[in-house]
C-alpha cells in the first residue's frame, strides 16, 4: 500500500511542478504590447499626442530608430503646437477605437505684405520681420521643453507617464525629414502568482511519495523469505556416562558440545524476530554480541536513507528559490496612504504655468553657465543669448570697462545650487515672465539674486531683464506655489497700495527730496537706508569738489529718475504684489566759467567710456538702480518693504 500512495504523490507532484513551470513558460503571454506609427507623408517634424502615449495602462516606452543624430523632447501640447505653427510636421492621434492616425500639417504660406505697385518687384518677408519665414529651426536647446533627450541612430524614452496635455516631439535638427521608425510599447501584466505555490506544493508531494517509496522498500526487505524456526523434536535418548567413556571420546564430545560464535550477515539484519528458548547464562555474551553486529550492519542501509533525502530538499528548494516576486502572491503589501496637503483653491479659468520647477532650474542653470562663459571672453553677442532689458545694458557697459580696463573684477555668476523661490507667470500667451530666488548653497558670502526671466515668444529662449542682490534683513513675502503660478499685476493697477507704474518715481522723489516727500512714509526701513546711502554718496561728490578746488568753477546736479523699461509685478499671497522697477541717476557736472574745463583726471572708468580725459561743456555720469519690492494690498497698514538691490555704472558721456 505504501507503493501506491508513493505512485500517486509522485504523480501528483509531477502535476503540480509541470502546471506551476508551465505558467512561466509556454502559458505566459507576452511582456509588452507594441504599436508603430506609419508615417505615409515625411515632414521634419513628429509631433506624439498625449493620448497615443496612454492608449494602454502602465509606463510608456518609445523606441526611435533612424540615420544620424535623433532629437526627441516632451513639453505641453499648446506649447509644442505653438513651436511647430510655422513649420510642416505629422501630428500624431489616437481614434475612439484605440488605432493611430497621422495627419499631415503644412506650413501656412507666409503672407506678402508688401504693395505690388507696377513693375516694382515684391519684397519678401524676412526670417527676423517674420517667424515663420524661418524654416529648418533646431528644436535642440529650447527652454520651452519640459525635458528633451537625443542619441545617434537609436533613441530609446523608457518608463515615461505623460500626464494628459503632454505631447512629444520628434525630429533630427529641424532641415531634414524626422525618423518615421517609430514604436511605442507598453508593459503587460505577466506576474503568475499561482506558479510559485504550485512548484512548492508539487515538490512537497515529491518528498512525501519518496519518503513513503524508502518506508515501502523497507517493509519489503524485512518481510522477505520464510521465518526462522527452532529444529524439531529430538528422539529421546538417555544421558551418556562421560566418567565411563574414554579420554579421547570425552574430549571429541566436549568439542562438538561447544557452540561456534555465530557471524553477522545481511540475513540477520533481515531476520524478523522469533521467539527462542532462553539461553544458558554461559551464552548471554554471545547473544549480546549477536545483537551488536546486527545493529552495525544496519548503519550504512540508514545512511543510504537519509542520502536519498537531501536532493529531494534541494530540488524543492530550488524550485522555490528560482521563481521571482511574480511568481508568488503578493500578500499583505503596503498601500499608499494619502497624506494631507494644504488646501489650495485655483482661480476659475486658472491657466497653467509658464514654467516647472525642474523646467526653471534647469534654464537657470543654462543661464548661469552662458553668462560665465560671455563674462570671462567679454562675448557681449553671446551674453545677448540671455540677457535683455536693464541687465543687458549694465552687462554692455563692464565689457567695455575690462576690456580698457583689465584689472576690473568680473561679475559674480549667478548661484543656482539652492533655488529656493520659483514663482512663474501663470498663463498660455507671451511673452512669459518667471521671478526666481536663488543661493548658494556652500558659500555664505555670496548673497541671495532675485531675478525676472522672460521669453518673448515660442521660438525664444529665457532672457534675465532685471537682476539684484537681496539683503540679508529682507523678508520675502509668502507666495503661490510653482506648480500653480501667478499672475503678473497691470501697472495702472487700484488693488495695490501704491500702483506698479508709479513706484520708481515714488521712490526717486523719496531719495531726492528726503523727508520733504510726500511718499516718505510709504517705505520701510531698508528702503530708507539704500536711499541714505544714495544722498551720502551724492555728498561725497560734492566733497571732492570742493577738496578740488573746484567748487567756485564747476557745479553738480543729480537727478533720480525711472526708465522706459516698465514695472514688473507678480501678485503674492496677500494679495500684494512683488514689483521690480528700474531707475538711472544721472550726475551732471558743468564749468560755471567759460575759461574752465572738467578734467577726469584719474577717473579711469570715465577715460574708458569717453575716449577723453576733459570736456568743456562737461559730463553726465549714469547709474542705473534695479530694486525689488513687496507692495501691500491697498488698505494695508504695512510698508512696502524693499527686497533686493543692485547698482551699475550704465555710462559716462561728455556733454556737446
Amino acid at each position: 500500500m505504501r507503493f501506491v500512495w508513493a505512485v500517486v504523490a509522485f504523480v501528483l507532484a509531477a502535476a503540480l511542478i509541470g502546471a506551476g513551470i508551465a505558467q512561466r513558460t509556454i502559458f505566459m503571454g507576452p511582456d509588452s504590447v507594441q504599436e508603430k506609427v506609419q508615417i505615409e507623408e515625411p515632414a521634419p517634424f513628429i509631433l506624439l499626442d498625449g493620448d497615443v502615449l496612454r492608449a494602454h495602462p502602465g509606463a510608456q516606452t518609445l523606441l526611435i530608430s533612424g540615420d544620424g543624430d535623433i532629437f526627441s523632447a516632451y513639453g505641453r501640447t499648446a506649447d509644442m503646437e505653438a513651436w511647430l505653427a510655422d513649420s510642416d510636421y505629422n501630428q500624431v492621434t489616437v481614434d475612439d477605437d484605440g488605432s493611430f492616425q497621422v495627419e499631415h500639417i503644412a506650413a501656412p504660406a507666409a503672407e506678402d505684405d508688401a504693395v505690388d505697385s507696377g513693375d516694382a518687384e515684391t519684397e519678401e518677408p524676412t526670417a527676423e520681420d517674420d517667424p515663420a519665414a524661418d524654416s529648418g529651426r533646431n528644436p535642440v536647446g529650447s527652454d520651452l521643453w519640459l525635458n528633451s533627450f537625443s542619441d545617434t541612430d537609436s533613441l530609446s524614452l523608457d518608463n515615461l507617464r505623460l500626464p494628459e496635455g503632454v505631447s512629444v516631439l520628434v525630429a533630427y535638427d529641424g532641415t531634414e525629414n524626422a525618423p518615421d521608425d517609430i514604436v511605442a510599447s507598453w508593459p503587460l501584466d505577466t506576474s503568475t502568482p499561482a506558479a510559485g505555490p504550485l512548484m512548492a506544493g508539487g515538490g512537497v508531494l515529491l518528498l512525501v511519495g519518496l519518503i513513503l517509496y524508502v518506508l515501502g522498500i523497507r517493509h519489503q526487505r524485512r518481510g522477505r523469505g520464510p521465518r526462522r524456526k527452532g529444529p524439531g523434536p529430538l528422539p529421546v535418548t538417555e544421558p551418556i556416562d562421560l566418567a565411563s567413556l574414554p579420554a579421547a571420546e570425552r574430549a571429541a564430545i566436549s568439542s562438538e558440545a561447544t557452540p561456534a560464535k555465530p557471524q553477522a550477515t545481511d540475513d540477520v539484519q533481515d531476520a524478523e524476530i522469533v521467539d527462542e528458548p532462553a539461553a544458558p547464562a554461559d551464552d548471554k555474551t554471545d547473544e549480546q554480541t549477536e545483537g551488536k553486529s546486527t545493529m552495525k550492519a544496519a548503519d550504512p542501509a540508514r545512511r543510504r536513507r537519509r542520502l536519498l533525502v537531501v536532493p529531494i530538499l534541494g530540488l524543492t528548494a530550488v524550485l522555490a528559490a528560482g521563481c521571482s516576486s511574480d511568481s508568488w502572491p503578493q500578500l499583505g503589501a503596503p498601500e499608499a496612504t494619502p497624506s494631507p496637503t494644504p488646501t489650495v483653491i485655483a482661480p476659475e479659468n486658472q491657466k497653467p504655468p509658464a514654467v516647472t520647477e525642474g523646467q526653471a532650474e534647469r534654464i537657470l542653470g543654462e543661464i548661469s553657465t552662458t553668462l560665465v562663459e560671455a563674462d570671462t571672453n567679454r562675448d557681449l553677442d553671446l551674453a545677448k543669448t540671455r540677457l535683455d532689458g536693464p541687465a543687458l545694458t549694465a552687462r554692455t557697459t563692464d565689457y567695455a570697462l575690462r576690456t580698457a580696463i583689465p584689472d576690473s573684477p568680473v561679475p559674480a555668476a549667478i548661484p543656482t545650487d539652492d533655488v529656493e523661490v520659483v514663482l512663474p507667470e501663470a498663463t498660455d500667451r507671451w511673452p512669459r515672465t518667471t521671478l526666481l530666488l536663488s543661493k548658494s548653497a556652500d558659500d555664505e558670502t555670496v548673497p541671495p539674486v532675485l531675478l525676472t526671466m522672460t521669453q518673448q515668444d515660442p521660438w525664444s529662449n529665457y532672457k534675465v531683464t532685471n537682476i539684484a542682490e537681496m539683503s540679508a534683513d529682507a523678508v520675502f513675502p509668502d507666495v503661490a506655489a510653482a506648480w500653480l503660478g501667478t499672475a503678473l499685476v497691470p501697472d495702472d493697477s487700484a488693488f495695490l497700495s501704491i500702483a506698479p507704474g508709479e513706484l520708481a518715481a515714488a521712490f526717486a522723489d523719496v531719495v531726492d527730496t528726503g523727508e520733504k516727500s510726500g511718499s516718505n512714509g510709504l517705505f520701510d526701513d531698508l528702503s530708507q537706508k539704500l536711499a541714505t546711502s544714495i544722498r551720502d554718496s551724492r555728498q561725497t561728490v560734492v566733497q571732492n569738489l570742493i577738496d578740488n578746488g573746484a567748487a567756485e568753477t564747476s557745479e553738480v546736479s543729480f537727478d533720480m529718475a525711472p526708465t522706459d523699461t516698465p514695472a514688473v509685478s507678480m501678485t503674492t499671497l496677500d494679495s500684494g504684489a512683488i514689483v521690480g522697477i528700474t531707475l538711472t541717476d544721472a550726475e551732471t557736472v558743468k564749468p560755471t566759467s567759460a575759461d574752465a574745463v572738467i578734467r577726469f583726471g584719474d577717473n579711469a572708468k570715465a577715460n574708458a567710456l569717453t575716449g577723453v580725459s576733459e570736456s568743456a561743456k562737461g559730463v553726465v555720469t549714469t547709474y542705473e538702480f534695479q530694486l525689488f519690492f513687496s507692495v501691500p494690498a491697498q488698505g494695508s497698514t504695512e510698508q512696502i518693504k524693499l527686497l533686493a538691490s543692485r547698482q551699475d555704472l550704465v555710462s559716462v558721456e561728455v556733454i556737446k
